[in-house]
């Protein structure tokens, strides 16, 4: 061949080239999922992402998104460690296919890579993270489909005092941004009816022995514990509180919502523990009947926010769609413009700050080593 005609095919596959589609030469986009997948809180973390799996794998059986473009889902350890939230947050950052992550599981993840999230213009929207400061930092790439701890404290406050007529107690928190701001959100309400808070003690996760504690606690005499923080701590709490002769009962927040602390603490000890969960059980609604029944046929026992997980990811994939191309800006607008969105928890709304509308509280307790649902609590 000779070396003009080479030269001048060449051209022409230049031209050709040139003149596909963007989305044929980059055919797919990324969401990210960021939680702790190894470690301590590996269940709830790995649950998180089977639920955030099923709805991308689902989305791409439907179609693309747009064009030929399908949807990759990169997971990300962040090991319940801020920093090493932030370095997820700036490999996703740094992806010009990444239009938004799904995550992360902790509130001290999530605030920590957030501002990296909003620089870069990523889309973030927790299933999970309920510190409200969050939201008040004033970044537009956030977002959450839960219900955030100035409802959660206070509801599981008012049903200590009202409903369990527990008037004198002990706070304990492992003093990580959600542990810590889910306690102080209890305490303030719970002193406001009348309770009277006999001592505040902090933890630190990973720690193993709470006896000095405990042992402490039991000559306060409480009537109730309330823990703010993650199972696998609350777990030895329970067990070791049994051995040193504490026998006043525990409750805890949406952190402790998972079987891993019934397995741990055995559901021996951990019997007539009380937690509140970010709305009802999943098997109880009839939108969550098809997923619920296809992810345990799949993986087993569902995970406390598998639910959660999987509805974040539709609200996002579902803005992916509407931006009708690989724009962050253009899935960032169309993310604010949601509107009731028909998740398998229920409908999804936005406020300003990102927070979800009208998210409810489920109050929950440990009988015969399972999670029995007692009430739900809607804002008022």
């Amino acid at each position: 061949m000779k070396k003009s005609t080479r030269r001048l095919i060449s051209l022409a596959l230049l031209f050709f080239i040139s003149e596909i589609p963007s989305y044929a030469k980059n055919d797919e986009v990324v969401i990210g999922l960021a939680a702790p997948l190894t470690g301590d809180q590996a269940y709830i973390g790995v649950g998180v992402l089977q639920g955030a799996k099923m709805a991308v794998e689902e989305a791409n059986v439907r179609g693309p998104v747009f064009g030929i473009t399908k949807i990759r889902l990169e997971s990300l350890d962040d090991q319940h460690n801020p920093t090493q939230a932030v370095l997820a947050a700036n490999k996703l950052a740094t992806d010009p296919d990444a239009m938004g992550v799904v995550g992360h599981f902790n509130s001290n993840c999530t605030k920590a890579a957030s501002s990296i999230y909003h620089e870069a213009r990523v889309a973030q929207i927790t299933p999970a993270s309920t510190n409200p400061e969050i939201s008040r930092q004033g970044f537009d790439t956030f977002f959450r489909v839960c219900a955030t701890d100035d409802v959660q404290g206070p509801t599981a406050a008012t049903f200590v005092f009202s409903k369990l007529n527990k008037k004198k107690i002990v706070i304990i928190d492992d003093q990580t941004t959600y542990g810590k701001g889910l306690a102080d959100e209890f305490k303030k309400k719970f002193t406001s009816l009348g309770g009277q808070v006999l001592q505040r003690s902090g933890i630190t996760q990973g720690e193993k022995d709470f006896t000095p504690l405990l042992t402490k606690v039991k000559s306060l005499e409480p009537e109730l514990i309330y823990y703010g923080g993650v199972y696998p701590e609350l777990a030895l709490l329970i067990k070791q509180a049994k051995k040193v002769g504490l026998n006043a009962s525990w409750m805890g927040g949406d952190g402790i919502f998972d079987v891993t602390l019934i397995k741990l603490a055995t559901p021996e000890h951990s019997e007539g523990t009380y937690a509140t969960m970010l709305g009802v059980d999943p098997h109880s609604l009839p939108e969550a009947q098809d997923f619920v029944k296809r992810y345990e046929a799949r993986y087993g026992e569902l995970g406390s926010f598998s639910a959660y997980a999987y509805d974040a990811a539709n609200v996002l994939i579902e803005a992916i769609r509407r931006a009708g191309k690989k724009d962050r800006e253009a899935v960032l607008r169309e993310l604010k413009n949601t509107k009731d969105f028909q998740g398998i928890l229920g409908k999804v709304n936005f406020d300003s700050k990102g927070d979800a509308i009208g998210k409810s509280v489920g109050i929950f307790k440990i009988e015969k080593g399972r999670f029995k649902f007692l009430e739900e609590v809607k804002p008022s």
